[in-house]
């Protein structure tokens, strides 16, 4: 079978980057592992968009759709926080932090998080400004497949893996999908956040944390090793009928045998009022890459019990709530990642818009340097001044014409893949990938023939993309330009 773009990987930059190219006339086909859409968002319980800069274009018509349907997404502001406790007011500090459904707030009130000093340190900064977007996560993929659909462009293959890859001269010519179908197009996507399908193509990756000569990164080690960031299983509770603590199963024992102690959880409200539970984290990342997937989300699911059996033995307020459901995947922060033509680095971060040169910039973010479990970096949780842009050319794998990456596994230090991995994020690459898929598409090359139909990728007119991407509603800029901010407060519009 043959399409103009084939995308690997049903996530939030799959979506975004199958949904961009089809709606501009190209044949996608989109093939998923999962069985349905939606990635580590959806199947891992990471069933909420942060708060961040840069969250527009698709995400926005996403937000807009969910918002018709009952109780299918809300916008969160903080209640409670372990750094904020107030004896006078509070029983006790509460175990981490708590975010609750905040009917005041619009979607223009989920797009900026630079300028706080940290959350210890401004609260009140962190009450007004970061508010977030929970969502149930079986609408969230209906509507991504309904959006896809609508295209009639687009041929979704879900319960679906490659098997092998077939490359030639810079440029990838075909797939076998475990199903024993051959697909074969003009420009290929991967967005499997493991970076599957560049590894099986021969791109050079990166694991693990960069030493400081690597990128000259002040916040880097000084040796380079294989430690990433923790891994969490998600967990959902909902209102019991009458207050009980729930019984730990028999090989699960009470305390924390990982830990010295239990981790802080992260809770978010649903807009129908279960509870989404993130403990930080539920693994540290090298025990992760020590045991493997498998082994790591069977000891987690040991893990999830007790620490429900802990908040509700030390927290009567959870003892009004019972166990609902585990994510069937556990939610990787980080893993490979690929050597692009520019790898996005501390400096880019800590430059901002203001201080980048790049002439590339397709994607806008400001969340914090966050590192989650054990870590031999010296910058903690860093927050920003201003948004920084992320370069097209970090889409572009080293030495390939017609593959692009857009993920978390994209060209990204260690550091700058801390920040740059939220959902949101991820679409917007994915949108800047379909974009100049069909840009590409549209441009043969001097002396092209059949089989080299589209203009290299690396040679996709900057500006050209960018304007694209601005015609579509996707913030390049900060502040918000007045036209964007003004569209996108009509949050209610068709």
């Amino acid at each position: 079978m043959r399409y103009d773009v084939v995308v690997i990987g049903g996530g939030s930059g799959g979506f975004g980057a199958a949904l961009a190219a089809a709606r501009l006339g190209l044949t996608v086909g989109l093939v998923e592992k999962g069985d349905c859409l939606g990635g580590t968002a959806v199947r891992a319980g990471v069933n909420c968009w942060e708060t961040g800069a840069g969250g527009t274009g698709i995400a926005f018509e996403l937000y807009k759709r969910l918002k018709k349907m009952p109780n299918a997404i809300g916008i969160y502001s903080y209640g409670r926080h372990g750094a904020w406790f107030r004896p006078e007011q509070e029983a006790y500090p509460f175990p981490g932090g708590e975010q609750l459904i905040d009917p005041n707030r619009r979607y223009l009130d989920t797009l900026m998080r630079h300028g706080s000093k940290g959350m210890a340190a401004d609260e009140a900064y962190c009450r007004e400004k970061w508010h977030g977007l929970p969502f149930e996560p079986q609408p969230m993929a209906a509507a991504m497949r309904e959006m896809l659909e609508e295209t009639a462009n687009c041929d979704v293959r879900p319960n679906t893996a490659f098997t092998d890859v077939r490359t030639q001269d810079g440029r990838v010519t075909s797939l076998t999908l475990d199903d024993g179908c051959e697909l074969s197009a003009e420009i290929y996507i991967d967005a499997t956040g493991d970076a599957l399908l560049c590894a099986a193509a021969g791109c050079e990756s990166m694991t693990g944390q960069e030493g400081h000569a690597r990128f000259g990164e002040p916040s880097a080690p000084e040796e380079p090793n294989q430690r990433v960031n923790g891994v969490t299983l998600i967990y959902r509770v909902t209102p019991a009928d009458e207050p009980r603590i729930q019984p730990l199963p028999d090989n699960v024992p009470a305390g924390c045998w990982w830990a010295d102690s239990f981790p802080g959880v992260c809770l978010n409200q649903y807009p129908g009022g279960d509870l989404n539970l993130n403990m930080l984290p539920a693994m540290e990342g090298a025990e992760f890459m020590r045991l493997g997937n498998s082994a790591a989300y069977d000891e987690c699911r040991r893990r999830v019990p007790a620490h429900w059996h802990w908040l509700q033995s030390d927290y009567g307020e959870f003892r009004s709530f019972r166990l609902k459901w585990l994510a069937p995947v556990l939610g990787v922060r980080e893993s490979r990642r690929i050597v692009g033509e520019y790898v996005l680095s501390e400096d880019d971060l800590r430059a901002g818009l203001s201080g980048q040169e790049h002439n590339d910039i397709i994607c806008i973010a400001d969340h914090a340097l966050d590192t989650h479990g054990g870590s031999a970096r010296r910058a903690g949780c860093v927050e920003f001044s201003e948004p920084y842009g992320v370069p097209f050319r970090c889409l572009i794998p080293k030495g390939f014409d017609n593959l692009l990456i857009a993920c978390r596994g994209a060209s990204f230090s260690s550091l700058a893949a801390s920040s740059c991995r939220l959902s949101r994020t991820m679409m917007q690459l994915g949108q800047a990938a379909g974009t100049a898929a069909w840009l590409a598409s549209r441009s043969r090359p001097p002396g092209g023939t059949s089989a080299t139909r589209s203009l290299p990728l690396p040679e996709v007119p900057a500006a050209a993309l960018r304007e694209a991407l601005r015609e579509q509603h996707v913030q390049l800029a900060w502040p918000i330009p007045d036209g964007l901010a003004a569209y996108l407060s009509e949050e209610d519009s068709p």
